[in-house]
């Protein structure tokens, strides 16, 4: 169940990438297929937003539902964290050489991320 404080966060970081993408409330609204006072609501950390809706506005602001749901409490970024260079290392299609380019570009993002 979300926390009245998570519901705030996830509806500022979702009105922070609005911003960053340089789009209205209400143009977010509208690709998302959602009204304006909905939008308004979430932002607002008033509604607690469906994951289907979180998808929806994940898909119009161009980031991971992931994101979304991991901000909304829905995915536990620990385990999320721990499948990303498991699925490198088991992946097919890549070669040894690039299953290791891959590990250490994602490590040097985690390791910049945890330095902000």
């Amino acid at each position: 169940m979300l926390t009245v404080k998570q519901i705030g966060d996830l509806g500022e970081y979702i009105r922070q990438q609005r911003e960053r993408s340089a789009m209205s409330l209400r143009k977010l609204a509208e690709t998302a297929g959602i009204s304006n006072p909905y939008l308004s609501q979430i932002e607002r950390g008033l509604r607690k937003p469906s994951a289907e809706i979180l998808k929806s506005l994940a898909r119009a602001l161009s980031i991971s539902a992931e994101t979304l749901y991991e901000r909304a409490g829905l995915l536990d970024e620990v385990s999320m964290r721990r499948d990303v260079p498991e699925a490198i290392a088991v992946d097919e299609t890549l070669t040894k050489t690039q299953k290791i380019a891959l590990l250490e570009v994602y490590n040097s993002f985690i390791s910049q991320e945890n330095e902000e």
